[in-house]
């Protein structure tokens, strides 16, 4: 069986943890697209982890971690992070990188930085991770696998003519210095000797896990809005983050995957650039307070460190996001941030000029939209760490079920903390 847990908004829903939580009874756990441009907190026996390029089944001895075809391989920041964890005693995972992923070069990060810099006030918000360039490259048909690590004639082929590319634009268009092919060349061999005891086939040892009928996780990085199809472009990330791309990025045949798990918080949050359409967006004092009180330490990017803009639970970009996943399940994370509000407000259409909407519009007119609030009771009670739904304080419990209407999946996990055990499991009204 293939269970997907992807984002249904901006990201940092909190699906590290639901897929920290639900590798306990999995067999295999695959990222399957992004890189390390975003990170999975996760809170467990171990400490406090911040992933950024790992699998989140890492932490499970029986898991088998796969780094799919579809992913960016940064092989510095996998291989410091696998240290990392190590360091604070996570025995070595099991772990198999894809030979046909693609290398995410130092150029790429380069290009990434001076292309935010020559923008200016029409900047992305880019995490300069080298993401946009990545994936440009992947599709120009100019990126390196990690397959060509092992064939040093066609590496060093392939390199130069990436490199003579990349010159040209760093010297004439950003006006910087170009970079060097043997310099490169060294880097990678010894990044090749770091990662070579992970490198497999990983599309045969993924079918053939199905074909056992093991269960196998895809774990999504960001949400719904944004994947560059789907999402609020061009204000996107550069990899598809739905869960039907797993059958590329993983490999896994779209017959497969069963169980679409969408991950949303019970507020919004957004990283990004302040030009993005962020139709529930809470400032002033009332958005610090909730940034504040966010979250594990708060609405900052795991990544990044930067300040998440927040908002209150959009339910037009949820239901859109869910619908565009083929979610067949929610779990709601961050229920317990709430607990201080007397009244929470939940955006429940768009105004556009004279007429309501409930339906998630193209970017145009999103930037024109403004937010129809509903209204309902807080609950006033610190509900951090319960695990028993049914227990939850009445205007919770109505809470949530006023947001399974309005977004049309089931919601069967409530999450009231950000530690793995701190989970209520709820029975659907739907």
């Amino acid at each position: 069986m293939v269970k997907a847990i992807v984002g249904a908004n901006w990201g940092d829903e909190g699906k590290g943890k639901v897929t920290d939580m639900l590798a306990r009874q999995s067999d295999v756990v695959i990222r399957f697209q992004g890189g390390a441009n975003a990170g999975h907190t996760i809170i467990n026996d171990y400490g406090r982890f911040a992933l950024h390029i790992l699998p989140s089944g890492i932490f499970y001895p029986h898991v088998t971690n796969v780094i799919g075809n579809g992913v960016a391989l940064d092989m510095a920041k996998l291989a410091d992070e696998l240290e990392q964890v190590e360091a604070q005693g996570v025995p070595a995972p099991r772990l198999i990188v894809s030979d046909r992923a693609q290398l995410l070069m130092p150029y790429h990060v380069l290009q990434d930085t001076y292309e935010e810099a020559r923008l200016g006030g029409r900047a992305f918000g880019s995490t300069k991770s080298g993401i946009a360039p990545f994936y440009s490259d992947k599709y120009a048909k100019t990126g390196i696998q990690v397959c060509d690590l092992f064939d040093e004639p066609r590496l060093r082929e392939r390199l130069t003519a990436a490199v003579e590319l990349k010159n040209v634009l760093f010297n004439h268009l950003y006006h910087q210095p170009g970079v060097d092919v043997d310099q490169l060349m060294d880097q990678l061999l010894t990044l090749r000797e770091r990662v070579r005891p992970f490198v497999g086939d990983t599309v045969t040892f993924v079918h053939q896990a199905i074909r056992e009928n093991k269960t196998v996780l895809l774990e999504g990085q960001l949400g719904s809005m944004k994947d560059p199809d789907l999402g609020i472009f061009p204000m996107t990330t550069s990899s598809h983050t739905l869960a039907g791309y797993g059958c590329v990025g993983a490999s896994i045949p779209p017959t497969a995957i069963q169980d679409v798990i969408c991950v949303t918080k019970a507020y919004s949050s957004c990283v990004g650039s302040s030009t993005e359409p962020f139709v529930s967006e809470v400032t002033g004092q009332a958005g610090d307070e909730l940034r504040c009180r966010g979250g594990d330490r708060g609405e900052f990017g795991a990544t990044t460190g930067r300040p998440r803009r927040v908002g209150w639970f959009d339910a037009v970009a949820t239901k859109y996001g869910c619908m565009v996943q083929g979610a067949t399940q929610v779990a709601l994370t961050c229920l317990d941030v709430l607990g201080y509000l007397d009244e929470i407000p939940v955006c429940t259409g768009y105004q556009m000029g004279a007429d309501t909407i409930d339906t998630f519009p193209t970017t145009p007119a999103l930037l024109r939209a403004k937010p129809v609030f509903t209204t309902l009771p807080g609950w006033k009670q610190d509900i951090r760490g319960r695990t028993d739904y049914s227990a939850l304080p009445d205007n919770a419990r109505a809470y949530v079920d006023f947001l399974e209407q309005r977004i049309g999946v089931p919601i069967t996990m409530v999450s009231t903390g950000p530690k793995r055990e701190e989970m209520a499991y709820r029975t659907p009204n739907l």
